[in-house]
């Protein structure tokens, strides 16, 4: 028996300027955008070549509103591995992306930590060869 992870829930406080971040800042791909009437929609963007998702969720409770931004709390939530950790830093930096540290070098490779546009907290990665799974 396999078993992946398709999808993450990830809150968001507007869908279109969810789609736009990921799509244009992080280069992710729209893989579905289905409306679900009443406002609600299902939303899938995905880093390219990944097979994991990110569903972007609008969140309407007092109580889903205030974790946008804090989904981890004060942890990395997501890692995004590259293949080029060079050329996506400095796309991102190009992009306004706020890096909270120096690139530095790892025993598993190359990374800093950046945040999204709602505060939560990523690791971009470049694995070392020996780390690549």
């Amino acid at each position: 028996m396999q078993h992946h992870i398709s999808a993450i829930t990830f809150l968001v406080d507007n869908y279109d300027s969810a789609i736009a971040y990921f799509t244009q800042t992080l280069n992710f791909a729209l893989t579905e955008d289905r409306d679900k009437g009443e406002g609600s929609r299902f939303v899938l963007v995905t880093p390219k070549g990944s097979a994991t998702s990110l569903l972007l969720s609008k969140a309407k409770s007092d109580e889903d509103k205030a974790m946008i931004g804090k989904q981890a709390g004060g942890k990395v939530f997501m890692i995004l591995h590259t293949d080029d950790f060079w050329r996506d830093h400095q796309s991102m930096c190009d992009k306004g992306v706020e890096f909270l540290e120096t690139p530095r070098e790892e025993a598993y490779g190359t990374v800093a930590i950046f945040k999204d546009c709602y505060g939560n907290k990523w690791d971009l990665l470049e694995p070392a060869p020996a780390n690549l799974n």
